[in-house]
């Protein structure tokens, strides 16, 4: 190779010289320049590891002087190269290689492949396999939802599934208590992330739960979402670099972090807060407990007047919570109200629609048992098959559009409950409790000091209880906060239990611990002391024993309290242990609770209502029993009988046949399984680490420990900490142990580390040397992978219809395609690696065989490619056309239908499909293949 004052050189052994211009020649000796890092060097010309820069048609060339040119020709001039291209005007230019940029980046496959820069075999099979995967991902139907750390629920899934795919989803998640509308909640909310529909969430939820939600976004879902409180807004506000950087706290500080979470009472009454908030251009608001927002058609509360703002101002809403009716029928209209105002606007005639929802189901029932009902909707077809029409009358004249319930009843997996009573003979000292309510059902709230636990029998039965139970967890919930605190330090300072307790005295980071040290197994607390705020949100499962210290007059919240324990997940019965004092007030509600309710044995989804249309009864024989309290008891227990009935046959029934339509659920539970079975993921994982420098440990049968080593690829690698990382493929081993981390497709450590390969030039280039029996020796063969690139807006999802879409090609000598004969993998375990200094050689000698073949195989490719974007565009086409054909149908009938997400729809096919058209081929990775 002959060097000549003024060529352009790239040196192969250090890329990040860039460009070098030889500067000297001496008869052994080659000196040059590289101006991009100041330095010159000098080769002996023999086995200088230099190689000749050369664009070629098409590319991209910049000059010293900032002119960019694509290159349409390139000629040689004694010795130099000349090169003609077009610039942004389209004029041509002619420059010469003296004047290019010495600031070059040699990235595409096949300017590192032809410039000396390669990479290993198993590099290339790296990032060939990163594509196939990424591909394989993109058009699961399960995309979004295998990644969170859950076990694998009909109902949690197909809610999550049905919702997460919406454009802006505003529903009323309303599972009754214990079926986990948090996880549903976690599970569309990362959905939503994961697709591209949603980037920026606001989460409100009561104080009491912040913590909790914020751990279990984290650990179940792998969603960091950042805390607001009082404290760090005021610390955000003052430019504290611990609260958000100088830019965030210039501004609106909901505007310095994607993913927000904060109570409701942050915003009351501040509202310059408010106003932030709503500035902050959400895309998806949650409102856990919703229930408790207040409104009347008079007079709204606060919170709810700013939850209805957000409502205005955020695409998509959910509502969280497990009583939509029983707070009355005007609370939930208000709810549903947030939801879609347009839809729900007069109180009177949603009171009007509710009442034909017995009707519905009646018909239902009639198509299931093959009978066409004569009343049935005239826009339904009665050709249509049975399950047809039964889909689309709940789609069309059904509740589900915005509202999802689930019923325990509906859903296997409970426990069954038993209810212990215990009689204890009544205190002289508590006399004084019949004079009111408050103090008849809750004595000990008189006394100003804890003297009251010295007489109160049920202090005494609640120490013998908890260690005759030893060493049973148990969960003790009372209704005050003061007799939580009062109980737990005699239980702690003078019966010698190791207990702790819970209540809103309390912060969030001390109610967490109390909850910890309950949990810990070992060396944790027997008991958790609670006060009504523990019957709330937190999960106790672990246990089984439940001890109702007093009872709540609400029934809700006695549901509530028994849901700690009672939930999907228990592996026992639950035992639930009620100490009462005989005579009292609390045996009287105790009685109407367990004979007229019988809400100690199965739950009861209407208890509020049923409270209010006996309440005037009921809370005279709670200040004195009388004779007709017995009557009482026996009308309770007709009407609670037919308020089930109806439940059963009426609303709630149409809502589970909408809310779990069971085959879509097992077939997503049936894709994820798939996808998580064998070891394809640990092997890819282990790959990765090989290649970027992790250093991998056996810990268990699919668990591993990884630590960052001292030749790492990179300075950091992702999900991986200084001290190690254990991960788990195993979802039952993720489930049971929370200190390891359960590595999924969707895991962030998988999805960065993917980005992190794509991104960059790793694998894209490599060289080897096969022995193929019949072909002679010298025999070039270009293996090159293409993938699809489509330049589009996240939030459209071209990649569910136009995925990567990976194209294979194996070129011959003669130009013939060999892919299918000789599979990928087939090859990687064939290939053999080739010595640098050799692999530089047999570089120089094939340049021009290299160009020729890869004019070949982009012509094969770009053939294949219409082939990719018509099929892509049909189908697209046809997936959301029947998909805006069935919302304008149901729409005529259903206004719960919005025509904003008509619009949406319509907007996203004609958008989808320019895009998709103007989609091109992308060169992922090439390998050139010589025969020995």
């Amino acid at each position: 190779m002959e060097y000549l004052i003024g060529q352009r050189w790239v040196s192969h052994a250090d890329a990040q010289l860039g460009l070098g211009v030889v500067v000297d020649v001496e008869p052994r000796r080659i000196t040059l320049s590289f101006p991009a890092v100041g330095e010159e060097r000098t080769y002996a010309i023999d086995n200088a590891p230099l190689t000749r820069l050369r664009f070629k048609e098409g590319d991209h060339i910049s000059t010293v002087e900032g002119l960019e040119l694509i290159v349409t020709g390139v000629s040689e001039h004694q010795g130099l190269l000349m090169y003609a291209g077009t610039d942004h005007h389209e004029q041509e230019q002619h420059v010469s290689e003296l004047e290019l940029d010495a600031f070059v980046q040699l990235t595409t496959p096949q300017q590192r492949l032809l410039n000396g820069h390669f990479d290993r075999n198993e590099d290339f099979a790296l990032r060939v396999a990163t594509v196939q995967h990424t591909d394989r991902l993109q058009r699961s139907p399960a995309r979004g939802l295998m990644g969170s750390r859950t076990s694998l629920l009909p109902h949690q899934l197909y809610i999550a599934n049905e919702v997460g795919q919406r454009h802006a989803p505003r529903v009323l998640l309303a599972d009754e208590v214990g079926l986990g509308k948090t996880i549903e909640a976690g599970m569309i909310i990362h959905q939503q992330l994961m697709t591209g529909r949603a980037s920026r969430a606001l989460v409100l939820v009561p104080p009491s739960l912040l913590h909790q939600w914020l751990v279990e976004m984290l650990r179940r879902f792998n969603l960091h979402f950042s805390l607001f409180d009082a404290d760090r807004i005021a610390a955000m506000a003052e430019g504290d670099p611990e609260a958000g950087t100088e830019d965030d706290t210039a501004g609106n500080p909901f505007e310095a972090e994607q993913l927000v979470l904060c109570s409701l009472e942050l915003f009351a009454d501040d509202p310059a807060l408010q106003q932030r908030a709503l500035d902050a251009d959400w895309d998806l608001v949650v409102v856990d407990e919703a229930h408790h927002l207040h409104w009347s058609e008079q007079s709204p509360g606060e919170d709810y007047r700013f939850v209805e703002q957000l409502s205005t101002r955020s695409a998509g809403l959910l509502l969280l919570t497990a009583t939509p009716e029983q707070i009355g029928q005007d609370s939930h209209f208000a709810r549903l109200r947030l939801l879609d105002p347009s839809r729900f606007h007069d109180l009177q005639a949603f009171r009007e629609e509710e009442k034909q929802y017995r009707q519905l189901s009646a018909m239902a029932d009639m198509l299931e048992q093959g009978d066409i009902p004569g009343d049935l909707p005239a826009d339904l077809d009665r050709t249509q098959d049975a399950e047809t029409l039964i889909e689309q009358l709940l789609d069309r004249h059904g509740t589900g559009r915005v509202l999802f319930r689930n019923t325990r009843a509906a859903v296997e997996g409970f426990p069954a409950r038993h209810l212990h009573r215990y009689p204890l003979e009544q205190p002289d000292a508590y006399a004084h409790a019949q004079l009111e309510l408050e103090y008849a059902l809750h004595p000990e709230l008189p006394y100003q000091d804890d003297s009251w636990l010295d007489f109160d029998p049920r202090v005494a039965w609640l120490e013998k209880t908890l260690k005759a139970l030893r060493p049973q967890k148990v969960l003790v919930i009372c209704g005050n906060a003061s007799t939580a605190v009062a109980l737990e330090h005699h239980l702690h300072l003078r019966a010698g239990i190791r207990s702790a307790a819970f209540y809103e005295g309390l912060s969030i980071l001390e109610r967490d611990r109390a909850a910890a040290y309950f949990a810990d197994e070992a060396g944790g607390a027997q008991t958790l002391v609670c006060s009504e705020i523990g019957s709330e949100g937190r999960n106790f499962q672990f246990a089984h024993h439940l001890i109702l210290f007093d009872l709540p007059l609400n029934p809700d919240l006695l549901e509530q309290r028994i849901g700690r324990l009672d939930r999907i997940g228990q592996q026992h019965d639950v035992e639930i242990h009620v100490p009462y004092l005989e005579g009292s007030a609390q045996e009287t509600l105790l009685d109407w609770y367990d004979r007229g309710m019988d809400l100690f044995r199965d739950a009861c989804s209407a208890g509020y209502m049923i409270f209010q249309t006996f309440r005037e009864r009921l809370l005279p024989e709670l200040a004195q029993r009388s004779a007709a309290f017995e009557q009482l008891l026996t009308d309770t227990a007709e009407f609670t009988l037919r308020t089930r009935k109806e439940l059963r046959e009426g609303r709630d029934r149409l809502l589970e046949r909408n809310s779990c339509k069971r085959e879509i659920a097992v077939g997503l539970i049936e894709e994820i399984a798939l996808l998580e079975a064998g070891d394809d993921l640990e092997r890819y994982l282990e790959t990765l680490c090989d290649a970027f420098g992790v250093d991998q440990e056996f810990h268990s049968e699919q668990t591993l420990v990884l630590r960052p080593s001292e030749h790492m690829l990179t300075g950091h690698f992702p999900g991986v900490k200084d001290e190690g990382t254990t991960v788990t493929f195993s979802r039952e081993k993720g489930l049971a142990r929370e200190d390891i981390d359960f590595v999924t497709w969707e895991h962030p450590m998988i999805i960065e580390s993917m980005d992190m390969v794509l991104s960059t030039e790793l694998g894209n280039a490599a060289l080897g040397t096969i022995k193929l029996k019949g072909v002679p020796a010298g025999t070039l063969l270009l293996e090159a992978i293409y993938t699809v690139n489509c330049v589009a807006p996240k939030y459209l999802q071209v990649e569910r219809f136009l995925p990567l879409s990976p194209i294979r090609l194996l070129v011959d000598a003669r130009g013939k395609e060999l892919a299918e004969l000789v599979p990928h993998e087939r090859l990687n375990t064939l290939v053999e690696r080739v010595k640098k200094s050799t692999a530089l050689a047999i570089i120089k000698q094939v340049h021009e065989e290299v160009d020729a073949k890869m004019r070949l195989a982009n012509a094969q490719a770009e053939s294949r490619l219409r082939t990719v974007l018509e099929s892509a565009e049909v189908q697209m086409r046809a997936d959301l056309g029947a998909e805006l054909e069935r919302l304008e149908a149901l729409r005529r009938v259903n206004p719960a239908i919005r025509e904003a997400e008509l619009e949406h729809l319509r907007h996203r096919i004609e958008e989808c499909a320019v895009h998709i058209r103007h989609a091109s081929l992308q060169l992922q990775a090439l390998r050139l293949i010589i025969t020995t």
